[in-house]
């Protein structure tokens, strides 16, 4: 299924379960409410946290919210996207519950201070690819509005997935206190440095490859980038998360001073 139709099915799927609307009397209210037979999204959950007119919500209103889950501001601007772009609102759709769209704007924020650097859409992509969509163990703080234990089989139309309310848990913290690392830390974050810079180092192609070898530095890169006395204390695991986040910009960045060099010797 195309991305763009995948992202028109979900607003489909919401439009349905609002559908299922049913009006009662709450006595404790003294007024008409409704309830509401979901199967695909928490609706409580999304009618609390979007101000959603319960008696006024069209295909539109639900198109809306989509747009809004995936990173876009309207379902207008989603359209007109890059393919990027678009499939990395589906993919914060489906990791919704290892990272809301709020949090990966803040995400992508950090990386571009960091780094002194503006990311385009193929490059956030990749980002959210080699650090959420490709990496188990993220859980968000935010709530995830899909129903249902299976969430890959979210997109298809004859989904029986029993529907379940579930917040997700926040994990136990650890926090990175002070510097250097104790050594099960060191040895952890050197071999997450190494391993994303290989991938990234791959995916880039420099055209002086063993000189940014040469110049790569693992332990450098952790602590003049990663982990600094002035970004202390940090959760272990979003500092290890950053490692791969802010490796798409160092190694580009080792490519040109690798370039430089290589054109001075010429």
């Amino acid at each position: 299924m195309k991305t763009i139709e995948y992202i028109k099915l979900q607003a489909k799927n919401l439009h349905k379960d609002f559908k299922t609307q049913k009006p009662y009397f709450d006595s404790t209210y003294g007024r008409d409410l409704f309830e509401y037979a979901p199967k695909f999204f928490d609706i409580e959950a999304l009618i609390s946290d979007f101000e959603i007119d319960e008696n006024n919500f069209t295909l539109m209103n639900a198109q809306h919210i989509i747009a809004k889950l995936g990173g876009f501001q309207k379902w207008t601007d989603m359209l007109k996207a890059s393919q990027p772009a678009m499939e990395l609102a589906k993919l914060l759709f489906d990791n919704m519950h290892k990272i809301t769209n709020e949090e990966w704007d803040y995400y992508i924020l950090d990386v571009e201070s960091e780094n002194n650097i503006t990311l385009d859409d193929e490059d956030k992509l990749d980002i959210f690819k080699t650090v959420f969509a490709d990496v188990d163990g993220h859980q968000s703080d935010g709530y995830d509005y899909r129903l249902g234990i299976k969430k890959e089989n979210l997109s298809e139309e004859n989904q029986t997935v029993k529907p379940k309310r579930k917040k997700v848990k926040n994990k136990t913290t650890v926090m990175i206190s002070a510097l250097p690392l104790a050594s099960a830390d060191r040895l952890e974050f050197t071999r997450t440095a190494n391993s994303s810079f290989e991938r990234v180092f791959d995916r880039i192609e420099p055209e002086n490859p063993e000189l940014v070898r040469e110049m790569w530095d693992a332990e450098k890169y952790i602590y003049e980038d990663v982990l600094r006395p002035d970004t202390l204390p940090i959760h272990r695991d979003y500092a290890l998360s950053i490692v791969d986040a802010f490796m798409v910009g160092y190694v580009i960045q080792l490519a040109v001073e690798a370039d430089d060099q290589a054109a001075n010797c010429n």
